[in-house]
C-alpha cells in the first residue's frame, strides 16, 4: 500500500521516496548502514528544477536493528534493489533516466551503467569503486550501529550484546562488497553514458584519492565530470559541501538530458 506525505512526496515503503513531477528520472541510492535520509536535501533541490526523483531504501536498512543489513543484505540483493529501482521509474512512465549514488550506492550506480547502456548517465559520490587499501567502512558501521539501538532507547547491556555480535559477523559481508566493487572497477570501460564524480578531500571513511583514480578509469564515457570539494568530509550530500554538489549535479543534469 502506498503512503503518501508531505509535499505530495509518494512513500512506497518507510524511508523510501518518490518525488512524482517531470519525464526524467534521477534514481538517487544511499550509502552502507544508511538510508535515503542521505540523499534528501539532494532529491529537493533537484525536485525544485522538475526531476522525478526516487531514492529506495537497501534491503535490510532502516530497521532498529543492524544485524537486519547482515542477515538480510548482500551485493547481490542490492544490485536487484537498484535493478528494482529502474523498473520502479520506468512502470511510472520514465524514459529518461539517470542513477547515482553515495559511498556503497555509488557502486551500485555504477554498476547499473555498466549494464544498463540506455540509461541517459549517473555517477558516484565519495565512493569506493578504485581505491588503494582498506576504507574505515568496519568502525564507522559499529559506531553507527551504536548510535541507532540507542536512538531506539535499547539499554546498555543488550547493546554491548548487540555490538559483540555485529562484530563479529560483519567481516565476511565487507569482503563481499569488497569483491564486488573490484568487479565493478574491473568493469567500468563498459560506461559510454557521460559520468558525475563528487569526492570531498576530507574523506575520513574512503580515500579521497579514490574520485581520481575512478575518473582515470572511465576511458570510454562520453564526459566525465569530476568534482572535489576542498575541506569536505564523506557525506557530501548533506554536509558542508551539499550546496556546491547540488549546483554541480543540477549542471551536470541540464547537460545530459
Amino acid at each position: 500500500m502506498r503512503m503518501y506525505g508531505i509535499g505530495g512526496m509518494q512513500m512506497t515503503q518507510p524511508g523510501t521516496f518518490y518525488f512524482d513531477h517531470g519525464n526524467q528520472a534521477v534514481i538517487l541510492l544511499h550509502a552502507f548502514a544508511s538510508g535515503p535520509i542521505d540523499v534528501r536535501l539532494l532529491a529537493r533541490r533537484l525536485e525544485s528544477e522538475n526531476y522525478s526523483v526516487y531514492a529506495p531504501m537497501f534491503t535490510g536498512h532502516g530497521t532498529a536493528d543492524f544485524s537486519d543489513i547482515i542477515n538480510n543484505g548482500s551485493p547481490e540483493v542490492w544490485l536487484q534493489d537498484a535493478e528494482d529501482a529502474i523498473d520502479f521509474v520506468k512502470s511510472k512512465g520514465k524514459t529518461e533516466v539517470a542513477i547515482f549514488g553515495i559511498s556503497l550506492g555509488g557502486i551500485f550506480a555504477a554498476k547499473i551503467l555498466e549494464e544498463h547502456p540506455e540509461l541517459t548517465g549517473g555517477g558516484s559520490f565519495g565512493s569506493p569503486i578504485v581505491r588503494n587499501g582498506p576504507s574505515k567502512v568496519r568502525g564507522t558501521f559499529l559506531q553507527m550501529a551504536k548510535a541507532n539501538y540507542q536512538r531506539f532507547g535499547v539499554d546498555n547491556e543488550t547493546i554491548n550484546n548487540k555490538l559483540k555480535w555485529l562484530d563479529d559477523n560483519i567481516d565476511p559481508l565487507l569482503a563481499k562488497i569488497n569483491d564486488f566493487a573490484n568487479g565493478v572497477a574491473e568493469d567500468l570501460a563498459k560506461i559510454h553514458q557521460p559520468y558525475f564524480i563528487g569526492q570531498g578531500s576530507k574523506d575520513e571513511i574512503v580515500d579521497p584519492q579514490s574520485g581520481g583514480k575512478l575518473k582515470d578509469r572511465l576511458v570510454n564515457s562520453r564526459d566525465v565530470s569530476f568534482h572535489v570539494y576542498p575541506e569536505a568530509s564523506h557525506m557530501i550530500t548533506v554536509n558542508s559541501a551539499h550546496p556546491d554538489l547540488e549546483a554541480d549535479l543540477k549542471s551536470f543534469l541540464k547537460k545530459i538530458y
